[in-house]
């Protein structure tokens, strides 16, 4: 049942072409939200836009750009705000993702996935939360993940990302306090969206048998990006700091918290797990 929260605010969304970031702008549009909307992908976004549309959802403006680029970002910030004003709510939920061991992942790789990641974010912020600040409200939304969390084998390059995304966020949280500006960090854990199809693994080769069971374990316990676009605007509305779209991974953070030494042998089995399955050593 849709709420009357997010109804007539002027959402900024990232990565609105595809899993979260499209499920999320859907769900906003059936809660009334006007929508400003982007990705590198133009023919994704515009199949975004056009089932929104279609759906009797507000789309104020959309373009197609690499959010890595600070000067796409900072001309569409202008554009927007000459002629809609300041964004009541910021979200960046675009992403890349890509493994491999430290020693194997070729240096573009750890370029792409921080330019993205990380600097697309912060470019976003440097961009819309000026004008926020001076209109004294609104909601800033950082998409980080498991990853931001937890010490997961072969995620230095992403991990280095997200964690970088979380730290930025909880800076955040209390430099715009004082400005009325709520901000919030979504960790979510396993979600079945295209990059589950396109990941690789730098520096190992494994068969599409191998590929495709990896595949079908993270399956089996992810969720939705329709499940996970509802939890984060139930978050939000309630004004939580950190959004979970799933029990494990709230529940694993917690025992991070709590029992360290429980969390230590956990990720080293799983690092363990990892060596001996995909590189048979």
């Amino acid at each position: 049942m849709a709420t009357t929260f997010f109804k007539e605010k002027k959402c900024l969304l990232t990565g609105a072409a595809s899993g979260i970031g499209k499920a999320t702008a859907i769900e906003l549009a059936i809660h009334g939200a006007i929508l400003f909307l982007t990705d590198i992908n133009d023919s994704g976004l515009q199949e975004t836009v056009d089932f929104i549309k279609s759906n009797n959802g507000k789309v104020g403006a959309y373009k197609a750009f690499d959010i890595a680029k600070f000067e796409q970002v900072k001309f569409f910030a202008e554009e927007l705000h000459a002629q809609h004003g300041a964004m009541d709510v910021v979200m960046n939920i675009a992403g890349i993702s890509a493994w491999g061991a430290v020693d194997k992942m070729p240096h573009e790789e750890w370029n792409n996935i921080i330019d993205i990641n990380l600097k697309g974010p912060i470019h976003i912020i440097e961009s819309f939360v000026p004008a926020m600040m001076q209109q004294q409200k609104g909601h800033i939304v950082n998409v980080s993940s498991a990853a931001g969390l937890f010490g997961l084998p072969w995620h230095g390059a992403y991990s280095a990302s997200k964690y970088g995304l979380r730290g930025l966020t909880d800076v955040l949280r209390n430099d715009l306090k004082r400005h009325n500006i709520r901000v919030h960090l979504v960790c979510p854990g396993a979600v079945d969206t295209g990059l589950v199809h396109t990941i690789k693994i730098s520096g190992i080769t494994i068969s599409d048998a191998e590929m495709q069971q990896l595949k079908s374990r993270f399956q089996k316990h992810a969720i939705s990006p329709k499940h996970a676009a509802q939890k984060i605007l139930k978050g939000i509305e309630r004004n939580n700091y950190l959004i979970f779209t799933s029990l494990d991974i709230r529940f694993g953070y917690w025992t991070k918290q709590k029992f360290t030494f429980l969390y230590e042998f956990v990720m080293q089995k799983m690092n363990d797990y990892f060596q001996n399955t995909l590189t048979g050593k």
